[in-house]
């Protein structure tokens, strides 16, 4: 096999590494070596600009699904609020709040399998109604993750202005019918290619440290280079209590750090964005990632958990070496 020497240097002049190269750096490259081969190549590829991002959940609760992870299943006992799709007024005062901040890109995110007609008739309404007023969000800047939708229900996201459509794909293919028996892989597969087909970029992603292997995660960063995806969220479990995963042990800062070089160099040049979690992650770590690769995070509040402040991000993305 090729030293970690010999694949940046391949990474950098556009080689793209192979999954049994990607598992022996898992296996045998020590992590400094490795995060510092990661941070190389996202310098190469993606410079010094750091993605922010923030969410909305603008519907929350009463899901059908079984996701194991999830607090918003109607299977699982949480304490979460829950509530109907968000009114126009509420959305442009979350818009408003993240455009003054600063934020790149904003995103409405809905709890349940999918949506109505009538539903993404209201959705399209207030996106029009962001991009109206807050400057900083056009120009495809605003998100949707909403599910399952059809093919003409992506369509018309589209229409009103939506850029980007997140649908995660989770966890390795291989690990996914243990997490949810509710719908497949291959469902989530069929969304992703229609929103591709009606002109939206591709946010998909999803979550370590919910029993998997360490090669599946490295599965899970193949699977998303198939795809053509152009940011990846990594979120870091939080088990949440009434959910099954309540009780899942919390990955090793070493794991979380190597997970993170190794989808930057399997992904040379895609956002590896921050998600959920890394506010459980003490703040060295939390600096060291951004030193190993990510060049893209969620900011604010997430869905159903508590972020950080926006401020307090940034002076820490500056420490780091981005702007934002």
């Amino acid at each position: 096999m090729k030293s970690i020497e010999e694949l940046t240097a391949g990474i950098l002049g556009g080689y793209l590494i192979s999954e049994a190269e990607a598992l022996d750096l898992l296996h045998h490259a020590e992590t400094d070596a490795l995060c510092d081969a990661a941070d190389r190549v996202r310098r190469h590829f993606m410079g010094d600009r750091l993605d922010t991002c923030s969410i909305m959940n603008a519907r929350s609760g009463r899901c059908p699904e079984d996701c194991k992870w999830c607090s918003q299943s109607v299977h699982h006992k949480t304490k979460i609020d829950v509530y109907p799709l968000t009114d126009q007024a509420e959305a442009l005062r979350h818009a408003r709040d993240n455009h003054d901040k600063g934020v790149g890109r904003f995103s409405l995110v809905t709890s349940g399998r999918t949506m109505t007609d009538a539903q993404i008739d209201r959705c399209v309404e207030i996106y029009r109604a962001i991009a109206a007023e807050c400057e900083r969000f056009r120009g495809g800047m605003l998100c949707a993750s909403m599910g399952l939708l059809t093919r003409e229900q992506l369509q018309r996201l589209r229409d009103a202005g939506v850029g980007s459509y997140h649908c995660n794909i989770e966890t390795a293919p291989s690990y996914f019918p243990k997490l949810c028996s509710t719908h497949t892989l291959d469902e989530k597969l069929r969304t992703i290619g229609w929103a591709r087909e009606a002109g939206m970029k591709i946010c998909s992603g999803g979550i370590i440290g919910m029993g998997e292997t360490a090669e599946q995660r490295v599965e899970m960063a193949f699977a998303l280079r198939n795809i053509g995806v152009a940011s990846i969220p990594v979120n870091v479990l939080n088990p949440i209590p009434g959910t099954p995963l309540e009780n899942m042990p919390p990955l090793p800062d070493d794991a979380i750090l190597r997970t993170f070089a190794l989808f930057r160099l399997i992904n040379p040049a895609v956002y590896i964005r921050f998600a959920g979690g890394r506010t459980l992650l003490r703040p060295e770590i939390q600096e060291r990632a951004l030193r190993s690769g990510v060049n893209a995070a969620i900011v604010g509040d997430l869905l159903t958990t508590i972020g950080s402040g926006i401020a307090q991000d940034k002076e820490m993305f500056a420490r780091c070496g981005f702007s934002c």
